[in-house]
């Protein structure tokens, strides 16, 4: 007797395991929908109130609804984090898995911020969790272009490499010559500091906090605001570059089997050729 009512019991907690299943994990069923929809619309209010937390004003006169409105969504997603593990069959590999580590680091900051005051504001990281409309919203099929990005940037990283060392060779000699030339009496008080100058210059961002007086001063300013201007499209050229040599790849890969014809796009059903269905 004890034994068939373990069983129904253990049947029903089993059922209900798999129905909340459906519910947290499932992306293709309505429940499931409105699920991740709703925790979406969580996430964005959870992180538009701590942004608004961090408005001195704002964070005056409503610090401490604010404060509360932090802790209950910290709370909510630290259940659904629970029932996630509760609901999964396997555990382990959920919480090891990219979605399971965002979730836990989503709420980890509400509970450091009682030891490290502050640490709250890492809480913005919840915004890491809206990558699940990538799922809801079937746009996975979209991160095959992604991955031709990713793919050009790893292919062109020594370019750039080589690229940034040549310019930051550039900025040490610009900066120690104006440093040189104009001295801790026109604000370059040491080379390190003339070197922020000088990438702040190349870089055309000029936020005008040092500025050279002497007339050498100045015709050295001017070579590296050229020089900055010159190399600008550099970084640009390789990069589009190797992503001109990834499309090309991605479209030669996608062969035709009947007339062994490629140059299709990657999301190509057909073949452009002959018209034949293609396969994948």
């Amino acid at each position: 007797m004890k034994k068939n009512q373990a069983d129904s019991i253990a049947g029903r907690e089993g059922a209900l395991r798999e129905r909340v299943y459906v519910v947290i994990f499932g992306t293709d069923t309505p429940a499931g929908k409105r699920f991740d929809m709703v925790l979406i619309y969580l996430i964005l209010l959870s992180v538009l109130a701590l942004m608004v937390d961090s408005v001195e004003g704002l964070s005056a006169g409503w610090g401490r609804y604010l404060f509360i409105t932090e802790w209950v969504f910290s709370i909510i997603f630290t259940l659904e984090y629970a029932v996630r593990i509760y609901c999964s069959p396997k555990p382990l590999k959920y919480i090891t898995s990219f979605y399971g580590v965002v979730d836990l680091i989503s709420v980890l900051p509400s509970y450091l911020s009682l030891i490290f005051p502050g640490a709250n504001y890492l809480l913005v990281l919840r915004l890491l969790r809206v990558l699940r409309v990538f799922r809801i919203l079937k746009l996975v099929r979209y991160l095959s272009e992604a991955n031709i990005l990713l793919r050009a940037m790893f292919m062109s990283r020594r370019k750039i490499l080589v690229f940034f060392v040549c310019v930051l060779v550039l900025s040490t000699i610009f900066g120690s010559l104006m440093y040189v030339v104009e001295g801790p009496a026109h604000g370059f008080s040491s080379i390190p500091k003339s070197i922020y100058w000088t990438i702040v210059t190349i870089t055309t961002v000029g936020y005008g906090d040092i500025t050279p007086q002497t007339v050498l001063g100045q015709v050295i300013a001017a070579a590296a605001m050229l020089t900055g201007y010159s190399i600008l499209a550099v970084p640009t050229g390789i990069f589009t570059a190797e992503l001109a040599q990834e499309m090309l790849r991605a479209r030669t890969a996608a062969r035709c089997k009947s007339c062994e014809r490629g140059g299709h796009d990657s999301d190509a059903d057909y073949c452009r050729h002959c018209g034949s269905a293609l396969d994948g």
